[in-house]
């Protein structure tokens, strides 16, 4: 059971918001005073805190002041009956997670709440697995292969080799170069990054070694090479196997030599880099067009990164990692994967890997109803199985409970939709009390508004 704690110094809000939340299950505490309040949520550590603006002595954004310099992790929503967007504004900079203007239609404050649990779990759910993996964008994955990858980052980290990282594109080679990069003594050094297949030809030799002033046309003043910047630490030359044959020339003698000089200078400059080369394509063979001594220099640690399709098992992980992440970042009520759209999704071959499932999370999150993500929520996969229909669905149910369980659901999400998605108007046209219909709503997460 969640409990709410009540701060407000008008005894009818708090004994009128109290009884409310009791009759959808639902425990609170209730404090008349911000100073009253702040010590209730240090000590009792409630799941989500009401919040009133305008309080004798210690008003509400004060308290959430404090709140945050104590290091109190309780979710605050603001109410107040003097609203208007200065205070709305005022609330969400100092960390409420929203604003409600009194009096509170029921409804409304039931969503807000349950969708402030499900954020903060969200977010509670991201911060163990950035705990877990030491980073917030850590490489997930149980899969054999991806054990094989943490392992060797682990193994070359600490190296100063050359590291050459092949792979298709969005199967994770930025991850993997930040990893290799903190786990190395350069990892307080800068880690630079060069998109070899971006820069334009006549420009590659500016871009890495830089220039000085007057050195060409459009030169009208010094500037500083990437090799440079990344003095110290890491150069990440991403797709490599895109850039000229006239630049990798020069790019394999400062790989060499770890010297080079500026575009228009004469002094030749040393730097101490480790370089980390990535590629989507084959640099091994001499028809590919890139030259194979350079090549051999830069595969003296390889390491090839799978594609999502050979990857067995690791769709539901990522499907998991995105989801909470991408609650977490853009402030929305998170979805749960139904089981059957978890298996649609694992037999896609997924083309765009990594890169495309994160995609298709975020815009999960941001088209799909809220609630559970049903087959039907999905955009066309080519290869898949998807099951359309609502009735494919309820009669793939494996046993007599679940296909109750998918009945009833199916039942009430239609009924929701005849009245408009008006709860009270449905409680009554099924004679059912509110509270039952909106447990219900919760648990089989159900729309509660049109799709649009």
């Amino acid at each position: 059971m969640k409990t709410v704690l009540i701060v407000d110094d008008d005894p009818s809000i708090r004994e009128t918001v109290a009884e409310t939340l009791h009759y959808d299950g639902y425990k609170t505490l209730a404090a008349s005073t911000g100073a009253e309040g702040l010590t209730m949520a240090e000590r009792q550590r409630p799941d989500v805190m009401l919040l009133d603006v305008k309080m004798p002595g210690m008003d509400g954004f004060e308290v959430l002041q404090r709140l945050k310099a104590s290091a109190i992790d309780v979710p605050v929503i603001v109410i107040s009956g003097h609203g208007d967007i200065d205070t709305a504004v005022q609330a969400v900079k100092l960390g409420a997670y929203d604003f409600m203007e009194k009096p509170m239609e029921r409804g409304r404050l039931m969503v807000t709440i349950r969708n402030c649990l499900d954020h903060h779990q969200a977010m509670a759910d991201r911060s163990v697995l950035q705990t877990q993996t030491g980073h917030r964008n850590p490489i997930v994955g149980d899969s054999r292969s991806m054990h094989a990858v943490r392992a060797f980052i682990e193994k070359v980290g600490p190296s100063e080799a050359t590291v050459l990282i092949t792979g298709e594109n969005g199967t994770g080679k930025e991850l993997v170069v930040s990893a290799i990069h903190r786990a190395s003594a350069r990892r307080d050094r800068p880690l630079i990054e060069v998109n070899c297949a971006a820069l334009p030809r006549d420009l590659v030799e500016s871009e890495l070694f830089g220039h000085e002033k007057g050195s060409f046309t459009g030169a009208d003043r010094q500037r500083i090479g990437k090799f440079e910047q990344a003095d110290g630490g890491t150069l990440f030359l991403d797709e490599i196997g895109d850039m000229g044959e006239e630049a990798q020339a020069k790019v394999l003698r400062a790989v060499e030599e770890s010297r080079f000089q500026r575009v228009g200078g004469t002094e030749t400059r040393q730097v101490d880099v480790r370089i980390i080369a990535a590629t989507n394509r084959e640099l091994s063979a001499p028809q590919s067009g890139f030259r194979q001594d350079l090549f051999y220099r830069l595969n003296v640690l390889a390491i090839h990164l799978p594609p999502l399709r050979e990857r067995e098992g690791d769709v539901a992980l990522l499907l998991d990692w995105f989801m909470a992440d991408l609650a977490g970042r853009l402030k929305v009520r998170p979805r749960r994967f139904a089981p059957e759209t978890v298996a649609i999704l694992r037999e896609y071959s997924w083309p765009g890997n990594v890169r495309e499932l994160r995609n298709l999370v975020e815009r999960l999150l941001i088209l799909a109803p809220e609630g559970i993500i049903r087959p039907t929520d999905l955009p066309p996969l080519p290869g898949t199985a998807q099951t359309r229909p609502e009735d494919a669905s309820l009669f793939s149910s494996n046993d007599f409970q679940d296909f109750k369980t998918r009945s009833e659901s199916a039942f009430l999400q239609l009924k929701l939709k005849e009245n408009l998605y008006n709860v009270s108007r449905t409680a009554d046209v099924l004679g059912m009390q509110r509270s039952n219909l909106y447990k219900k709503i919760t648990k089989y997460g159900l729309r509660t508004q049109p799709v649009e």
